[in-house]
């Protein structure tokens, strides 16, 4: 049995931190982990200046409502559930990801946990384990299932090298020619393709 491992923002939603700091102006919002790879010196410099201008978990969750997944996300998701077993392994965190889940049929989702305080504002954060993307394949691996797994970011790419194949979606650039071991697909139909490949089985 093959389990298809995915990101979920850049691969089936937009970030939502762009999303955020859109909508507020504060322009250091737009880091991700296409620039800075090490998530926690990523996520400190977030909650560091969420503090500074006085937002909490609240103002994110009203950008939250108004996004939509990427466009194509579902169907490419859907194409997925008929073939593969799919688990989303995203750095994000459950109280970002519901409305997203729900647009998307409710697929399963390993990703964090924030830390409130009684004012809604976000105190800290709570990462599963370790490298959790990489343990959750080597995890998968240990039931005997084979991986194939995407993702767009450095946080990915221990994930898509612990798997039996990984493949790159819409990365920056920098991603490409980091990691040149990796396939690059742009498109949805060009993803499946390389799932396609990458499979044992015919599909």
């Amino acid at each position: 049995m093959e389990i298809a491992c995915l990101d979920l923002e850049g691969v089936l939603i937009p970030e939502v931190w762009i999303n955020f700091a859109d909508r507020t102006g504060i322009e250091a919002l737009k880091a991700t982990t296409r620039d800075i790879p090490d998530y926690d010196q990523l996520m400190t410099q977030r909650l560091a200046i969420l503090r500074e201008n006085g937002l909490g978990l609240g103002d994110i969750q009203t950008v939250i409502d108004g996004m939509d997944p990427l466009p194509g996300a579902s169907d490419a998701l859907d194409w997925l559930r008929e073939r593969f077993q799919v688990v989303i392994l995203s750095d994000t965190f459950y109280e970002f990801a519901e409305p997203f889940m729900r647009k998307l049929g409710w697929p399963t989702i390993l990703c964090h946990k924030l830390q409130i305080d009684h004012a809604g504002m976000i105190t800290d954060y709570k990462i599963r384990q370790p490298d959790p993307k990489r343990a959750s394949v080597k995890a998968f691996h240990s039931l005997k299932f084979r991986t194939i797994a995407t993702g767009d970011s450095y946080n990915d790419t221990t994930m898509l090298a612990e798997a039996d194949a990984g493949i790159l979606f819409c990365p920056p650039q920098n991603v490409i020619d980091e990691f040149p071991q990796f396939p690059v697909a742009t498109s949805y139909e060009a993803l499946q393709a390389e799932f396609a490949k990458a499979s044992l089985r015919d599909l």
